[in-house]
């Protein structure tokens, strides 16, 4: 029994292209191998597809909330991978910034230190 869905997994590619970019996810989509492909895809359907895919929240929206937890998380590469993103999708620097101040009051200022580095390696990027 097979539980890919290739339209959730169409939607889903196309929803992550848009926030991460293209070349990002083709490149991550094209150095996945037999022992990482299936999560890939996986991933690519239920985050982006399922997670992403409806109108109830706009794209700019889900990025705001992606951060904050994210940054809860303390997941920096992938904070700073969804930041870059969070741009894409219309984040302004302001916001970004108000969303660090949020991440400093729940988790703590060295998280929202955290947080402003790798902003500003992409801010520096942008």
């Amino acid at each position: 029994m097979s539980t890919f869905d290739e339209d959730l997994f169409l939607k889903g590619l196309e929803q992550r292209k848009a926030t991460l970019g293209a070349d990002y996810v083709e490149g991550t989509m094209a150095a996945a191998d037999d022992f990482s492909r299936p999560f890939q895809e996986a991933m690519t359907a239920w985050c982006w597809g399922f997670g992403w895919g409806d109108d109830a929240i706009d794209a700019k929206t889900r990025s705001m909330m992606n951060l904050s937890m994210i940054g809860a998380l303390g997941k920096m590469h992938e904070w700073e991978l969804h930041c870059r993103g969070a741009l894409n999708n219309g984040v302004t620097r302001e916001e970004l910034r108000a969303i660090i101040h949020v991440i400093a009051i729940y988790c703590g200022v060295p998280q929202a230190l955290e947080c402003f580095r790798a902003a500003r390696k992409v801010l520096d990027e942008s």
